[in-house]
């Protein structure tokens, strides 16, 4: 089986307060985006029952195999059903550390492609349970469509957000942000913010203020390149611009297509059409 595990992009993440398990309260809105890995699961005789044999190729992932979300995701079905030997393979593409969501991405797709591979016959509503565990963002990607999210993540409803034929340019500055350090230097905002309605009832260039991603103030400051290429994102003239989740990633949604831009040779982009 083989599936194409897609980013995402936050349009608008309101840090509203810290929790008393030590989770934050959010709230965001994930759109899909046509940036993905690719995710083969398939079953294998050779393999002992109950075990995995992972490979990954692309782009170097960090930590060993049984680190990686998608052999979590393998281990948390494991724990609920009993599975035969299966072989997983990941060709990795979308940037680690970038706030495009791969790593939640590839886990929850994981636990999809397995529950249908061997059968076991989990419920959507099981898998999102399963994949909270894995990380706050996962059960988004076991969603379609463009969602606002709430709670810790977990919390999702679809909203009709029509984005269909704007050109997005997607901005790696190649340094990784640890989202942990990002959350302890936020300051929570302590209310809630009707994303919903700011975006929907109001034209592409009012989002950025009345839709902010409250952890780019600290970011763009911590780690310079991502506020230089804010300001680069900005002279470009994008209508709507800002930091993809806790960065590194920034991005800018266009009418049209944008002209070429020079960024710096470390930088990765992407120019896509939603």
């Amino acid at each position: 089986m083989l599936l194409f595990p897609h980013a995402k992009i936050n349009l608008g993440l309101n840090v509203v307060r810290k929790r008393t398990d030590g989770f934050h309260d959010i709230e965001t809105v994930m759109v899909p985006i046509p940036l993905t890995d690719a995710l083969e699961v398939i079953r294998d005789g050779s393999v002992p029952n109950g075990e995995a044999h992972y490979d990954r190729t692309g782009l170097q992932i960090p930590g060993t195999k049984e680190e990686d979300l998608c052999f979590k995701a393998f281990r948390a079905i494991s724990k609920v059903k009993a599975i035969p030997g299966i072989r997983m393979h990941l060709h990795k593409s979308i940037p680690l550390g970038g706030g495009l969501g791969g790593g939640s991405s590839d886990g929850a797709h994981a636990l999809s492609a397995i529950n249908t591979c061997i059968g076991a016959g989990l419920a959507n509503e099981q898998l999102a349970e399963l994949s909270l565990d894995l990380g706050s963002d996962c059960p988004s990607f076991l969603h379609h469509g463009i969602q606002l999210s709430t709670g810790r993540g977990e919390v999702l409803r679809t909203i009709d957000l029509d984005l269909s034929g704007l050109w997005l340019l997607l901005v790696n500055p190649s340094v990784h942000v640890p989202t942990t350090e990002v959350y302890h230097n936020t300051r929570p905002s302590g209310r809630s913010v009707d994303l919903e309605r700011e975006l929907i009832d109001h034209p592409l260039e009012e989002w950025r203020s009345r839709a902010p991603n409250m952890m780019e103030e600290y970011v763009a400051v911590r780690y310079p390149e991502v506020g230089a290429a804010l300001k680069k994102m900005e002279e470009l003239g994008a209508p709507h611009f800002a930091m993809s989740g806790s960065g590194a990633t920034i991005f800018g949604l266009f009418r049209e297509r944008p002209r070429k831009m020079d960024w710096p040779a470390d930088h990765r982009t992407w120019l896509l059409r939603l």
